[in-house]
């Protein structure tokens, strides 16, 4: 076998690193990627500095880990220099031994790190704009901080013992061309929402694993599973799948926004919105990936986004093991299930958004009693050959009554009723429900106590005086009819005689 030729083809450095800058991160989802490095150093805070000052604005995160020896640093800064597929700890962030790197240079051209550990204080930076002026086109990472950042690294090296400094400056990918201060106060939120929402798990409980603060101020948690809200309509025990080990799932029907506080239904929509936010939240060691998105998931094209299953939301955990079976990128923002899993994990989805349609359309109230009762409805769902259809039950109360008295007009009577059930608007309901952002509203909501209790009182008046019930007897169907189920404090002040009720109109 004759020798194989080759040829020593490293990429030029100025190339690859303006390449690298192209990868999609936000300022958002770069800090994160940042801030992973200081969780894997075992930092209990991290302090991140927005500095307005123009063209010269400036990025700061720092944190109190371990900080790095002088070799360990200068690992850091290299790109690739640990390969993706080696075994990592369990509680590893990491993968690609990129993320500081290609993070960084997405937002900025000078990265500056500074590391108190071991062997004292390191510094290395690297300069996009050095190595575009380099005729060699060579990698030239620089030791120390540029004239810019060295008072910043001096002070940072005789406050900590420990610890780790990030600078970035000349920020073109976020200070551009009509950028003012507003936008960059503007971006500062943003990335609290964001990070929020990312290391919620991390950021949670009394005495919580990691501290996030910007200009001082700690960052609160974002639960997006509302746990332990007392109108959680349904949550489900965690679930594993036995070929997987490390992959747990718990699915979530948030409430009704008219179940909430105006508050708490701010809070609970999230950084993109109840639609967008509905779906999987994949999570890789407690730290979020993936948040909301049916990943592909269901049949044909897959699930979309609507309005109807805004409120399902999936918590689904995956070990740093899986990483190549789950195809998690650089920027650990994307996650594809493998084939074995699929179905499962599609059944469990189908049961939350069943669930959760359910709820929305209901608007979060249960036809049940509050002792917990089933509750005699309208409108029964049919499942046919064809679809659903939607049918009027004529064993309600309310419709029970007319049919009984209505002698020679039942014909017409029922003929009226298949009408109105062959004309059910779906379609304006859908449209204007996907339109308004909320189902229509039903059950007397908004209505005064004068309005239900006018038809109350000629529901219960036919109940015991044509139909002989007990006034007892009376209450308690009514308690069980919908929609008044939803009003007992006027079910209850129905007197035992209706004919008072006559004297009061």
């Amino acid at each position: 076998m004759n020798q194989a030729k080759f040829r020593h083809a490293p990429p030029r450095a100025a190339a690859m690193m303006e390449a690298l800058r192209g990868l999609g991160y936000s300022t958002a989802t770069a800090l994160a990627d940042i801030i992973d490095n200081s969780i894997a150093s075992g930092a209990g805070t991290v302090d991140l500095t927005f500095s307005w000052n123009g063209k010269n604005s400036r990025v700061l995160i720092e944190d109190d880990g371990r900080g790095m020896s002088a070799d360990e640093l200068d690992s850091a800064m290299r790109l690739g220099d640990r390969n993706p597929l080696d075994r990592r700890a369990e509680n590893d962030l990491g993968r690609f031994g990129l993320g500081l790197k290609t993070a960084s240079f997405s937002q900025c051209r000078r990265l500056t790190v500074a590391s108190a550990g071991p062997n004292g204080l390191q510094c290395l930076r690297w300069d996009l704009d050095v190595l575009a002026a380099s005729k060699q086109n060579d990698w030239q990472l620089l030791e120390g901080p540029d004239d810019s950042a060295a008072e910043l690294v001096a002070d940072f090296g005789a406050r900590r013992p420990n610890g780790t400094l990030v600078v970035w400056e000349v920020l073109d990918r976020i200070v551009t061309d009509g950028y003012r201060d507003q936008d960059f106060l503007d971006l500062i939120c943003q990335v609290e929402r964001h990070l929020a929402m990312v290391f919620h798990r991390y950021l949670e409980g009394a005495r919580p694993q990691l501290r996030i603060r910007i200009a001082d101020k700690s960052i609160a948690p974002w639960d997006p599973f509302m746990s332990g809200h007392p109108a959680k309509p349904w949550h489900s025990p965690a679930a594993s799948f036995p070929a997987m080990p490390g992959v747990e799932v718990e699915c979530h029907v948030l409430p009704h926004k008219d179940r909430l506080s105006k508050k708490e239904e701010e809070s609970a929509r999230g950084p993109e919105g109840w639609t967008a936010q509905q779906g999987f939240y994949v999570y890789r060691n407690k730290r979020l990936l993936v948040a909301g998105g049916w990943l592909g998931l269901g049949q044909g094209r897959g699930w979309t986004q609507d309005e109807a299953h805004r409120l399902a939301r999936i918590r689904l955990d995956i070990p740093n093991s899986a990483d190549a079976a789950w195809k998690i990128d650089i920027r650990k923002s994307t996650a594809r299930p493998p084939v074995e899993i699929r179905q499962w994990l599609a059944k469990l989805a189908d049961e939350t958004r069943t669930r959760a349609r359910r709820t929305f359309a209901s608007r979060g109230y249960v036809p049940r009693t509050r002792s917990g009762e089933q509750v005699s409805q309208v409108w029964q769902s049919q499942k046919f050959s064809g679809g659903m259809r939607y049918r009027i039950d004529t064993d309600h109360p309310a419709v029970r009554a007319v049919l009984d008295d209505a002698k020679g007009l039942t014909p017409q009577v029922l003929a009226m009723l298949r009408v109105i059930e062959e004309t059910v608007p779906v379609q304006r309901i859908w449209i204007d429900t996907a339109e308004n952002r909320e189902t229509p509203r039903t059950g007397f909501a908004g209505e005064p106590p004068a309005a239900i209790l006018e038809v109350l009182t000629v529901m219960y008046r036919n109940m015991v005086l044509l139909k002989g019930m007990s006034p007892e007897h009376a209450r308690k169907r009514l308690l069980l009819t919908e929609p008044f189920q939803n009003h007992p404090e006027l079910v209850a002040s129905l007197p035992d005689d209706p004919r008072e009720l006559e004297k009061k109109q």
